[in-house]
């Protein structure tokens, strides 16, 4: 349970976002964008959100961050911040701090989202108007780096499975693939699902098409005018990268209940996504493709889909089950 006001934070390797709920069915009232690396420490970061609002001050906290969340202190994977739950809580005069990973709120948003019904408008479907059935969930998003997690029924409680999925082993499955693949760079060795489905690997594989060294803003921006034709392939091929990794991780998960994709990449190349490409290689899993072409696969498109998760944590702390840290005073 969490006693309120509850303070939320969304914490990514780029951008920190924070905001406070004062009372369950209240809207939360969202505090500030903070760039992670203007900051010594998320403190530092929540304090200057803080003084930019009249808000009661919070009694709890849940934080999510960008990292896997296997003790007190947990580092950050793209970025310098080492989130401590109790350091936090002592620093505010919290009676409580949780800390996830920043999947699981967005997980739990999308426990209430409807493809076929009334979120069209934070809702873009790739491909054909599905409905989702009962089942699983998946939710995932490339951004400053990669991040995906299940949302699974189970009784009445809906679990969330966080994953290092952005952290898994990628290779080429075709010949388009393989005559490019061997001119990307590699991390340590490896390349893997974030370091070609993130920001950062946008400009992996602009440089691995022969394009050379490019911002993924700048990729993004003129692939889509189309005026550039490395950047228009490097935005064709991430898509259909995509859209082969989506559909892996559905059967993995089996989820019925559809894809749902976050992050900052995904809702800006909607129409390079909506080509055929991304849905052709999501349904190409033989002998599953028929079970695939029902599944449906969405972006959602509004700028911070963590904070309806983020409350629905807070308010329906029973309907939820989830790994992370909690300190109590």
């Amino acid at each position: 349970m969490f006693e309120f006001p509850v303070l939320f934070g969304d914490i990514g390797g780029t951008n920190a976002r924070f905001a406070v709920q004062e009372k369950p069915g209240t809207e939360p009232v969202v505090l500030a964008h903070e760039k992670t690396a203007a900051y010594p420490d998320p403190s530092a970061a929540i304090r200057a959100a803080l003084a930019k609002s009249q808000v009661a001050p919070p009694r709890s906290a849940i934080l999510a961050v960008a990292a896997r969340v296997d003790g007190p202190a947990v580092h950050l994977t793209n970025a310098h911040w080492v989130i401590e739950g109790e350091r936090i809580g002592r620093d505010f005069g919290l009676a409580s701090c949780r800390v996830v990973n920043d999947y699981v709120p967005v997980a739990a948003g999308a426990a209430f989202l409807d493809p076929a019904g009334r979120d069209r408008s934070i809702l873009e479907q790739i491909g054909p108007t599905l409905c989702p059935d009962g089942g699983a969930r998946l939710v995932l998003g490339p951004g400053t780096g990669f991040g995906a997690a299940g949302l699974v029924p189970y009784g009445k409680q809906l679990a969330i499975v966080s994953t290092e999925a952005g952290h898994t082993d990628f290779g080429p499955s075709d010949a388009e693939d393989f005559a490019f693949w061997p001119r990307l760079a590699r991390i340590e060795g490896r390349i893997t699902v974030e370091s070609l489905l993130s920001g950062p690997g946008l400009t992996r594989l602009h440089a691995g098409l022969g394009g050379g060294e490019m911002d993924p803003k700048d990729i993004t921006e003129r692939g889509m005018s189309g005026g550039d034709p490395v950047a228009q392939r490097t935005l064709q091929v991430f898509s259909r990268l995509l859209g082969r990794l989506c559909g892996d991780l559905a059967l993995t998960f089996l989820a019925t209940g559809g894809v749902y994709i976050g992050g900052g990449i995904a809702p800006r190349i909607l129409d390079v996504l909506n080509e055929g490409a991304f849905r052709q290689a999501f349904e190409h899993k033989p002998p599953f493709s028929d079970r695939m072409k029902q599944i449906p696969t969405c972006v959602i498109t509004i700028a911070d889909p963590a904070l309806g998760g983020l409350s629905a944590l807070a308010c329906q702390p029973e309907r939820f089950a989830y790994d992370g840290q909690l300190w109590t005073a």
